[in-house]
């Protein structure tokens, strides 16, 4: 390899790093906060899987047919954030 193209391919995959850095770091600064687990009511788990939680439900229905048959209760959930603009109903 002559001294120009070594000097050639070491630009280039200085390049071609770069490039790959940029993206990586784009990615990384354009991914947004996963809203998971945000739901209002949570599933505990007993028997075998004791200890265990699934805060993954809409309604109380959802939560105890999640439980029923495997053992558990339901609870709400005491992180939940409602949506914005979202309004508490109480009756």
């Amino acid at each position: 390899m002559t001294p120009e193209s070594a000097s050639a391919f070491e630009s280039n995959l200085i390049n071609k790093i770069a490039i790959v850095v940029g993206a990586a770091a784009l990615a990384a600064l354009s991914a947004t906060a996963a809203d998971a687990q945000n739901y209002p009511w949570c599933s505990q788990y007993t028997g075998s899987m004791g200890g265990s939680m699934n805060c993954g439900f809409s309604t109380y229905a959802q939560c105890m047919a999640n439980v029923s048959g495997i053992g558990g209760f339901c609870i709400r959930n005491d992180t939940y954030q409602p949506p914005q603009g979202a309004r508490r109903s109480y009756r």
